[in-house]
């Protein structure tokens, strides 16, 4: 992508990202209740300590792998740099799924289904955040679709050759040689890891909204090739 286009893309993508609709906030109370299946890894309140997992003092408004000092997956870190913020959005498609948000994301947890659940949750996290008011009470706590991956579409077997020619936009900005200086490498990438992160664009549960628009341009098929061609770039 030259970065002519790069700018009026962001510039369109963002005004879409800020028009997100919202459900309700839960009931802190019963989340309270709830975040027992998540303190044998995390701690949340005065005097909370990371443990297997970060603290949650102030998740609100905090970029991925932002909190200093917890050593976070590969995975995590990827999510961050590529601009991943947790908000009430965000968190309630990572506790739904953690895998469908973050591929290969070390917290093995298999979500909550229930979105009343999430939401309860979610307000309970809420009361340790440092600035709640500047949450809207009206952002969305539940995904209307289940966030996980066709198998199918898993199972689609990519044409690496297809996927060297769509790749010219991505090597724009994407280096070929794997480095990393400020845009993550996609080189190398599993083609599960691969494929989930950009079905997780096209859905916007990933945040990053240039990618979000070049995502949803592309069919399965052509995911599938792109998996294909970087898997083995080297």
């Amino acid at each position: 992508m030259s970065p002519s286009r790069l700018f009026p893309l962001a510039l369109v993508a963002c005004l879409v990202a800020g028009s997100g609709a919202a459900d309700r906030l839960g009931d802190a109370d019963k989340g309270a209740m709830l975040f027992a299946q998540c303190k044998g890894c995390h701690q949340i309140g005065e005097g909370a300590t990371d443990r297997i997992g970060p603290h949650l003092n102030g998740i609100f408004g905090r970029a991925a792998a932002a909190h200093d000092g917890f050593a976070y997956s590969k995975s995590m870190q990827r999510a961050g740099v590529d601009g991943l913020i947790w908000t009430a959005e965000t968190l309630d498609a990572y506790i739904e799924n953690p895998r469908a948000l973050v591929s290969k994301t070390r917290m093995s947890f298999r979500g909550i289904p229930d979105p009343s659940d999430r939401a309860d949750l979610l307000a309970y996290l809420r009361r340790y955040s440092d600035d709640p008011a500047d949450i809207p009470e009206a952002e969305p706590t539940a995904l209307p679709t289940d966030h996980d991956l066709d198998p199918a579409i898993l199972a689609l077997e990519g044409d690496p050759d297809y996927g060297a020619y769509l790749a010219t936009e991505c090597l724009t900005c994407h280096r070929a040689d794997g480095s990393a200086n400020g845009i993550p490498s996609i080189t190398l990438w599993p083609t599960d890891d691969f494929v989930i992160a950009m079905h997780a664009y096209k859905r916007k549960l990933r945040p990053h909204p240039v990618m979000q628009m070049m995502a949803g341009r592309l069919s399965d098929e052509e995911i599938a090739a792109l998996a294909a061609y970087f898997k083995d770039l080297e």
